[in-house]
């Protein structure tokens, strides 16, 4: 596999525009322009796909209306009516997570980049779940949120044991929410970038480029699969968005 074409070379962080401000480096990255890039896509399909709202729907505005539909139906099912007072914060998460996990489908050589697939951009969105979480159920309940990590129905003297247990289970949320989307994407590209190099390799390996077709057929295979986990993570995250903040809508039970 030649230098600089590693299956680990998409994932680098590149400076587009060197920023500085106050000493501290603000320059805008690779990633920085993807995740603006999505912003805009975003903002611009919402804005022409429901600005006209005619009675009889556009294309666009179906599409934008089953993606409504679709995620104000999650809430509704993981946190009930009360929860849809979140539904701008999980719809947001939703199709940024999901146009980011589209965006690195896009096979542009040097270009294509999966934001979605670095440790600190899915922990921040996890970090900033959980903390919505933890201040909404602080505002709602008062010291009563605490009443989550208490098992309900469970003897006194079991306290000791299963509280340090369901303290932990809440402090691994945001781990488990951004290792879970970011080693999807990261392990399925890294294996796209390998079958993909395969190909070319064979092609200048004489009579073995018979084979060539071989890994052609399993790269298709594995885009379609990373297509379909690419919405399915997005979905994901939705889901556990709403899972968590239940807790801060309901508290103990």
């Amino acid at each position: 596999m030649a230098a600089g074409h590693g299956p680990i070379e998409q994932f680098e962080i590149k400076e587009l525009v060197p920023i500085e401000l106050f000493g501290i480096n603000a320059s805008l990255t690779n990633s920085g322009a993807y995740m603006i890039a999505a912003l805009g896509l975003i903002f611009g399909f919402l804005y022409f796909s429901t600005g006209g709202r005619s009675l009889v729907p556009t294309r666009l505005q179906s599409i934008s209306e089953i993606l409504y539909e679709f995620v104000a139906t999650t809430v509704r099912e993981n946190i009930g009516t009360k929860g849809m007072q979140f539904f701008p914060l999980v719809f947001s998460l939703f199709i940024f997570v999901l146009v980011l996990n589209l965006f690195g489908m896009i096979p542009i050589p040097g270009v294509t980049f999966t934001v979605t697939s670095h440790i600190a951009v899915t922990a921040s969105l996890a970090i900033l779940v959980i903390s919505i979480v933890i201040l909404y159920g602080l505002y709602k309940h008062g010291l009563g949120f605490f009443g989550i990590f208490v098992p309900s129905g469970v003897p006194i003297a079991l306290y000791p044991l299963l509280i340090p247990i369901e303290i932990i289970s809440f402090i691994s949320r945001p781990i488990s929410l951004s290792v879970r989307l970011f080693a999807n994407m990261l392990a399925g590209h890294i294996a796209l970038k390998i079958f993909a190099s395969f190909i070319g390799l064979l092609l200048g390996a004489g009579v073995w480029a018979i084979l060539a077709p071989l890994p052609l057929l399993l790269t298709i295979a594995l885009t379609a699969l990373e297509v379909l986990v690419a919405v399915l993570q997005a979905y994901v995250f939705a889901v556990l968005t709403c899972i968590y903040l239940s807790d801060a809508v309901h508290g103990s039970h």
